[in-house]
């Protein structure tokens, strides 16, 4: 028995998302591709928009199934007059087929265009990183587990006895005991003023005056009673200080770009460099909330920079690498608590560097730097191996998050950065 189950569930806005997903893991390798080359021209923090994806469209047909001829068949097929099997065809003139680009234009044929679509920020992200990770991390402050800080807001009649703000609550008294007994005092203003003029005629011996008198009292004596009776201070007079949760970033992480800008880094191997930057800034962007970049240039010594100055000024002279080391744990202590940041680190050379200097850059990461950092990846942009190189080896043995490759081309950027970064037992 045959059954079709039909799906009537209204879509929702995008009803074609199943579709796009069968697509895009169709064009998986195509899509990639377009996604590599798309980081080329990027900046570090351009990450705003998606990538267009062009795909021939020869590349986009599907295989189908149809029923042959059959049987035994006589055909008879159109001969010529020209050719006979062996001959050599000489290659057509002009732009027919020839492929120079030359001759008149025909009105006829068509062409096909490339199929082009976008693909969104996430989309972008999720091909670039799918089968990565944060090896052998723990993220400070998950993000899951949304952090809440405590903001004023005001005051509120309610609250808890230790947030209570005396000054508003006096004030607020003061205002209640005015507005409640401003028309009995008025009254009473006026009624001491007729029992002075009132007692000023019985003094002179008027008898009505003398009658009257002993009302007079005895009204002002109510009155001061009635303005007795108001308390100094009521519930209704306090006042709570306020305050509200507002949920903060929980997870945050700084950058550290350290890049030598001596005369031996040409504009060749600075790019090199600005390409591995631009694929851990991206990975990170997909783990953390709130990112931070500090770009530290070094030669002799070390400065803080933007990134405009960073990879594109030009500095000739020798190369101290501790220097940079030096300001990036300056920089940490001063503003970024390894407590509430997760740190990283990378620093690209092409491993020249004063040979007095080496062992103290191995001591500083040691010490100083990788402590405080969740991870931190050396990449060298040169084959030859010299002293950091050799420093820098020692620690791969003892610091599981620490790690070193050389990218000396374009095309070895994309793997070693997988390298560092692949997940634990994955072959990538």
């Amino acid at each position: 028995m045959f059954q079709q189950i039909i799906d009537r569930r209204l879509a929702g806005k995008n009803k074609s998302i199943g579709n796009r997903e069968r697509f895009m893991r169709r064009y998986k390798d195509k899509i990639k591709d377009a996604v590599r080359r798309a980081i080329d021209g990027r900046g570090i923090r351009d990450l705003e928009r998606g990538e267009e994806v062009r795909i021939p469209k020869k590349d986009l047909s599907e295989p189908v199934f149809h029923h042959g001829s059959g049987g035994q068949r006589e055909m008879v097929h159109p001969g010529n007059q020209e050719y006979v099997r062996g001959d050599r065809i000489k290659r057509p003139q002009g732009g027919a087929g020839g492929g120079a680009g030359k001759g008149k234009a025909s009105d006829q044929g068509e062409g096909d265009d490339d199929f082009t679509f976008a693909l969104s920020k996430e989309e972008f992200m999720q091909v670039f990183f799918e089968d990565l990770a944060l090896p052998h991390l723990t993220r400070t402050q998950l993000a899951e587990l949304p952090e809440y800080k405590q903001h004023r807001a005001g005051f509120t009649s309610d609250g808890n006895p230790s947030n209570l703000h005396v000054v508003r609550s006096l004030r607020g008294a003061i205002g209640r005991r005015i507005a409640i007994g401003s028309g009995s005092r008025r009254e009473l203003a006026e009624l001491e003023a007729e029992l002075a003029i009132t007692r000023a005629a019985a003094a002179a011996g008027d008898a009505a005056a003398e009658r009257a008198v002993e009302p007079l009292v005895m009204q002002i004596a109510a009155l001061r009673a009635r303005l007795g009776r108001i308390p100094y201070l009521d519930p209704i007079d306090l006042r709570f200080r306020s305050r509200v949760k507002v949920p903060v970033p929980t997870a945050k992480a700084v950058m550290f770009c350290l890049m030598d800008v001596s005369g031996s880094m040409d504009e060749g191997r600075k790019d090199l460099s600005k390409r591995f930057f631009i694929l851990l800034y991206l990975f990170l962007t997909r783990h953390y909330e709130k990112i931070d970049i500090v770009f530290i240039r070094h030669h002799t010594q070390a400065q803080e920079v933007d990134e405009e100055n960073f990879f594109h000024a030009r500095e000739t002279g020798g190369t101290v690498v501790s220097s940079a080391l030096v300001l990036m744990e300056e920089v940490i202590r001063a503003r970024y608590s390894p407590t509430e940041w997760n740190i990283y680190g990378a620093q690209a050379s092409d491993g020249d560097n004063w040979h007095h200097d080496s062992g103290r850059c191995r001591e500083l990461l040691t010490h100083k730097i990788l402590p405080l950092c969740r991870y931190f990846a050396y990449v060298q942009v040169a084959e030859e191996e010299q002293n950091l190189w050799t420093e820098y080896a020692q620690l791969t043995e003892t610091c599981k998050h620490f790690a070193m490759r050389k990218a000396t081309e374009a095309s070895m950027i994309y793997p070693v950065f997988r390298d560092l970064f692949k997940k634990e037992g994955a072959n990538v």
